[in-house]
């Protein structure tokens, strides 16, 4: 195996042992693994073609001279799953999610934890330090266990107590700081220092950045066995998305999956590195609004606030400058969301693609529909978005309130001959939901517009698939609401409306009417005084959808 570290800054090449933590020309911490790429193009194909799908197929670009697999814990290989409900909701057919919840400790850190703690064991070192808002102290403390290092783990008092009996469980030693997350890596350094022990630096860890790249690589290779067309019966090899998006907080990810897409082009088996999009939560943005800004170097937030602990760095350092340079040069983004936006994109992935997802992975989710909605992202676009973990159960602050329903049985004492099972399931639901009727002719609209109702809310749906069938269903159910498609056959949407207005039962119902096209001036006119409101089917994500849906409800 042919690799050396070569300093960002002088560009000094040396031997790599994660002992030596800075380059011996300048004293950098800033280095990067090197590979001999011009071989590896010729021999990874053939190399790659038996080997199981997991992060240890691509063992000739790591920095492992001989990885021991009873170490692994099945890291890697976390599934490519096409969103359809989410691809079709936002008009943006080709939408993958890169699953990294499949990972052993659920997360996308055990990655980073599990080729960091294989170079740590091959050096013969036994004792780390790490800083954490908890998933990477978790993904470590298990690695550690296996290899049988011992961990200092340092956490801030804002991490869940849930994880931190996790990184307990596995023998790691948890240090919990109260202080920010920059003053508890601040904590763990001289600590580390101290006592002469290795120390994770996030970011300038090469290990880190040299397994996160590996998500890079199976990402090429899954969309290649997706979107791609074999050549002569032969399965391709590589594809790289359009855009890359993931939430971030020190920038680790991103700068590690770049690596990975660029030295696959470096190899020539893919043409072109997709954009990058690193999403921040906006109570701690420095990068994104720095970047905004047009600044060379992050502003930093001193105080995060922000509920989403696993994203509050409130100062980057250098990891901003490299991560600005690569989003600059693929013509990629920078974009924060809400705390309030990530927790209904956490609702909206779990309810239209079975999917839940911890609050920082909702972060990269609001972040997708943000650049979905500006245009920055085109229908056209191939899409891999980062689900990085789900490591802990969804809080109440997500959930809000009235998202369970009791039941309390009675003894049998107390019950009347009417009580009962009956009985008591009566107070699990009110005696009605808001009732709306869906009349759309095309199958795809009314299942997108009857899961995004289903995201938000208990309502009582009704469908129609034509306008004759939706004019009966309404005169039977009297809903309080419909979603009326304009342009269908035979009876089209106009003269459902015209009916309804002349039935005094149906003539007060609220009509939402959806249409794929833009209206003519006298089509509008038609439709006045009609309709509630007028909504184009590309903008069903707009809150204002769901909000015109309320208020006509209420």
């Amino acid at each position: 195996m042919s690799f050396a570290l070569k300093c960002l800054d002088c560009g000094q090449e040396a031997p790599y042992s994660p002992s030596s933590i800075t380059c011996p020309s300048c004293n950098s911490q800033w280095r990067e693994v090197e590979y001999d790429y011009p071989a590896l193009a010729n021999t990874l194909p053939d190399l790659l073609r038996d080997r199981p799908f997991d992060l240890w197929r691509y063992r000739e670009l790591l920095p492992v001279r001989n990885p021991n697999l009873s170490l692994s814990l099945g890291e890697g290989g976390s599934p490519l799953i096409q969103a359809v409900n989410l691809g079709m909701m936002l008009g943006v057919p080709n939408l993958f999610i890169k699953d990294e919840r499949q990972g052993p400790t659920n997360s996308f850190k055990d990655r980073q934890a599990a080729v960091t703690v294989a170079a740590l064991k091959e050096a013969g070192i036994t004792e780390m330090v790490a800083a954490s808002t908890g998933n990477v102290a978790i993904a470590y403390s298990a690695y550690a266990a296996r290899a049988g290092i011992k961990l200092w783990a340092f956490v801030t008092s804002l991490v869940p107590a849930v994880k931190m009996r996790e990184i307990a469980l596995y023998g790691s030693q948890v240090i919990k700081v109260t202080a920010s997350y920059d003053q508890a890596k601040q904590l763990a350094a001289e600590f580390a220092h101290q006592r002469g022990l290795y120390l994770d630096m996030g970011a300038r860890t090469v290990t880190s950045i040299e397994a996160m790249k590996t998500i890079a690589y199976e990402i090429s290779e899954q969309l290649a066995a997706r979107l791609e067309v074999p050549a002569e019966g032969k399965p391709p090899r590589w594809r790289s998305p359009d855009w890359y998006v993931q939430a971030i907080s020190g920038g680790m990810g991103p700068l590690g999956v770049y690596k990975g897409f660029d030295e696959l082009r470096r190899m020539g088996f893919i043409d072109r590195i997709p954009s990058i999009a690193p999403i921040q939560a906006s109570g701690c943005a420095p990068m994104v609004t720095s970047w905004k800004k047009g600044l060379e170097k992050a502003e930093p937030v001193l105080v995060p606030h922000t509920l989403i602990e696993t994203l509050a760095t409130g100062d980057p350092g250098r990891a901003y400058m490299l991560l600005r340079k690569q989003v600059d040069e693929t013509h990629g983004a920078f974009e924060s969301v809400t705390d309030e936006e990530a927790f209904r994109a956490m609702h909206v992935l779990a309810k239209m693609e079975g999917v839940s997802a911890e609050p920082a992975a909702g972060v990269a989710f609001a972040g997708l529909f943000k650049l979905v909605r500006a245009g920055t992202i085109k229908p056209t676009d191939v899409v891999v978005i980062n689900c990085t973990g789900h490591t802990m159960p969804a809080e109440q602050s997500i959930l809000g309130d009235n998202w369970s329903r009791n039941v309390v049985l009675p003894s049998k004492e107390e019950q009347k001959p009417e009580d009962g099972l009956l009985a008591a399931l009566s107070s699990v639901a009110p005696d009605r939901f808001p009732r709306v009727a869906i009349v759309d002719d095309s199958p795809e609209a009314r299942r997108l517009i009857r899961r995004i109702l289903q995201s938000q809310g208990d309502f009582q749906i009704h469908e129609a698939v034509d306008g004759r069938s939706g004019l009966e269903l309404i005169r039977k159910e009297l809903p309080d609401l419909v979603i009326l498609d304009l342009m269908m056959p035979e009876m089209d949407g106009f003269a459902v409306l015209d009916v309804m207005k002349t039935h005094p039962d149906t003539a007060e119902i609220p009509v939402i009417v959806a249409s794929a096209k833009e209206l003519t001036p006298e089509e509008k006119n038609r439709l006045s005084g009609q309709i509630q409101a007028l909504m184009q089917k590309g903008d069903f994500l707009n809150d204002e959808f769901l909000d015109e849906v309320r208020s006509l409800l209420h």
